[in-house]
């Protein structure tokens, strides 16, 4: 597919997503939403594709946030549409997707921006990557899920201070919190998560899948993720990814890995 907002580029069962809005600091309004979640859906049917990097295009910003001028009008009512569409459209989309989801956080990640990057299942940042969630300076508050994952992946409390004051981190208070893997030089981010990627391509699709589903449960309401976990880890016996693997290992050889 063609996007008017989006690259979409695929090299050795990669896809690098790029958000390219430069002159917006490729700010999030209603279509880009709906290209990312085309652009995700259309990559997990690609069995070929088996691991998303996501980023901002330019250097300034990975998203620096909602399109504010799209929403500044709306009532009670089409805010909660808004923010509940978004959540199913493509945060929730995202962090429940089978295929492993990088964010290379490149510059600002502010507000929808941070929330699209902790959605992804997990965060690399450049060395001038600012994150926050300010959107209590506009009178409202994170509504993409912000206030559920920013606690998740660094703490209650740090997640108050931050989205009570407003505050931005830099990409090295980021990586203290745990709020991002790791932190690396803008010229070299996406050689980096390309290496990581690298790593997760060698090893079982369906593995990989599981071990997203059963992690994820452990933070879903209704679910006790070690049942989860448990039946994920029967399932595997069943499937020939298993059967090459442990075959693999005891030839002493490395595994070629089907999906199936």
């Amino acid at each position: 597919m063609s996007y008017k907002n989006l690259l979409v580029a695929k090299e050795e069962s990669i896809a690098t997503i790029t958000i390219n809005r430069p002159t917006k600091l490729n700010a999030l309004n209603k279509e880009i939403i709906l290209e990312l979640h085309q652009a995700f859906q259309e990559l997990e049917k690609d069995y070929e594709t088996r691991v998303i990097i996501l980023t901002g295009s330019g250097e300034k910003a990975f998203v620096a946030g909602a399109d504010i001028a799209e929403f500044s009008e709306f009532s009670v009512e089409e805010a909660v549409q808004l923010a509940a569409h978004g959540q199913d459209t493509l945060f929730n989309f995202v962090e429940n997707l089978k295929t492993p989801v990088i964010a290379a956080v490149n510059g600002f990640a502010l507000g929808g921006g941070l929330e699209l990057a902790m959605a992804c299942h997990f965060r690399i940042a450049s060395d001038n990557a600012k994150m926050g969630l300010p959107e209590v300076s506009l009178g409202v508050i994170p509504g993409y899920g912000g206030t559920q994952r920013l606690p998740q992946l660094i703490g209650k409390g740090r997640a108050m201070e931050m989205i009570l004051t407003a505050s931005m981190l830099t990409a090295e208070d980021a990586y203290r919190m745990g709020l991002v893997n790791n932190v690396i030089p803008q010229a070299e981010l996406l050689d980096y998560c390309n290496g990581i990627a690298k790593k997760i391509i060698k090893n079982s699709p369906l593995a990989l899948s599981a071990a997203i589903k059963s992690i994820n449960a452990n933070y879903t309401d209704g679910e006790n993720g070690f049942e989860t976990e448990i039946k994920a880890f029967g399932k595997c016996f069943g499937t020939n990814d298993f059967k090459e693997g442990t075959t693999a290992f005891l030839e002493k050889r490395k595994a070629v890995f089907t999906g199936e």
